[in-house]
């Protein structure tokens, strides 16, 4: 990566604005229920608690809209940070204005602040530069460990490097770019894509800008219902865009395209009971697929053991509900298989890395992407506004 890191800095006695991505999951009663974005953090909090440095860690939690929400704060993060961490962690109730100032102001060495949550201004969204002038004030140095949001041009991620003369990648962002750069840049073979999830349109981007790298491209979720669809096969009432986007919308007949064989259709997701293996094509009208089938799992499984290099964006069905499920954790155990024969595997965060947390998988492959979306841009070949503001070497 060409991009400054926290390694190239001078830490020692210097307040530093670690942007963070601490946007977890809660439970209705305001519990953490999966802290892994906290947990990969903590190598680039260790790494300047090590070497002398304060530090005033934000972030942003739900999908607060520019005011305050209860439910959003981030307390509870705060206090998970400190277990994590096992050292105090101070949070500060707000992001900018006298208390947070004060906060930053009484900062040493060895301390670590956690502000509330920056979608509570509107300015953080809006990328305002007053708002991201008044975050720059509270530090001396700025690095930015947040992946998930390295494609929002907002204050904290953008607009406040402005006021910094080297703003600088944590060691998250640095791993998730050197990950995504192998797999795209200069890959072993043979390279497998494999593409799940509900909508083509989402993906589609990606399709389009890897097919000519990759040699096999796997489907399955919507997204394989959408390409056979538009071949002019029966997918009954399966998930799928009826116009597909101009981008894969012609690239039905690649050789490169592995499409099921097989599914498991039912009535509904909720429909276990009346779950049931149909060969592609012959999906009756009043049912929906919700699965790859087991000939599809022997297909796919045989091409991604043999593999180099794999990426994978989008589970294979609704994983969630266990008659659904194989097909998901198949491709996952056949990913285990190949990382454990030398293969650089990487997955795409968001549904994906929740599959491989319910099958235990996680440390079975390569690199688990902290960013869904800004995995799936990056790989797009898009400008991520949060890479492009870093200071290069």
């Amino acid at each position: 990566m060409n991009k400054l890191t926290v390694r190239d800095l001078d830490v020692k006695g210097r307040r530093v604005f670690l942007r963070v991505d601490f946007n977890v999951p809660l439970t209705e009663s305001g519990a953490i229920s999966d802290d892994t974005r906290i947990r990969a953090t903590l190598p680039t909090i260790r790494y300047l608690l090590k070497h002398g440095a304060a530090v005033i860690c934000a972030s942003h939690l739900g999908k607060a809209r520019g005011a305050p929400e209860p439910g959003l704060s981030l307390k509870p993060v705060a206090e998970r940070l400190s277990e994590l961490l096992s050292r105090p962690v101070e949070f500060a109730p707000h992001c900018i204005g006298p208390e947070a100032k004060a906060a930053a102001g009484r900062a040493g060495p060895g301390s670590v602040i956690l502000l509330e949550n920056l979608r509570f201004h509107k300015g953080e969204a809006a990328n305002d530069p007053q708002f991201a002038r008044e975050l720059a004030g509270l530090a001396d140095l700025y690095v930015d460990d947040a992946f998930g949001v390295a494609h929002r041009a907002h204050a904290s991620v953008a607009g406040i490097t402005a006021f910094f003369k080297q703003p600088a990648a944590g060691l998250l962002m640095a791993e998730e770019i050197d990950y995504l750069n192998r797999v795209t840049e200069s890959p072993a073979r043979p390279y497998a894509l494999v593409i799940g999830g509900a909508k083509v349109s989402d993906k589609a981007g990606v399709i389009a800008k890897l097919l000519p790298k990759v040699d096999r491209l796997l489907l399955g979720g919507g997204v394989a219902f959408t390409f056979l669809a538009n071949l002019g096969l029966a997918v009954g009432r399966s998930l799928h865009d009826p116009e597909p986007p101009e981008e894969v919308k012609d690239l039905g007949g690649s050789p490169k395209l592995a499409l099921p064989v097989d599914v498991v259709v039912a009535r509904s997701p909720d429909d276990d009971a009346g779950a049931h293996v149909t060969p592609v094509g012959a999906i009756p009208a009043d049912e929906m697929g919700l699965d790859i089938g087991p000939g599809t799992i022997a297909k796919y499984r045989e091409l991604l053991v043999r593999a180099r290099t794999v990426v994978w964006a989008g589970p294979m069905g609704v994983f969630e509900r266990d008659a659904f499920a194989r097909g998901t954790k198949a491709v996952a155990e056949a990913m285990a298989e190949a990382t454990a024969a030398g293969a650089i595997t990487v997955v795409g965060g968001g549904d994906t890395g929740a599959a491989l947390d319910r099958f235990g998988l996680a440390r079975k492959v390569s690199h688990v992407s902290t960013g869904g979306g800004a995995c799936l841009e990056f790989l797009e070949g898009r400008p991520l506004p949060g890479l492009a503001s870093l200071k290069d070497k």
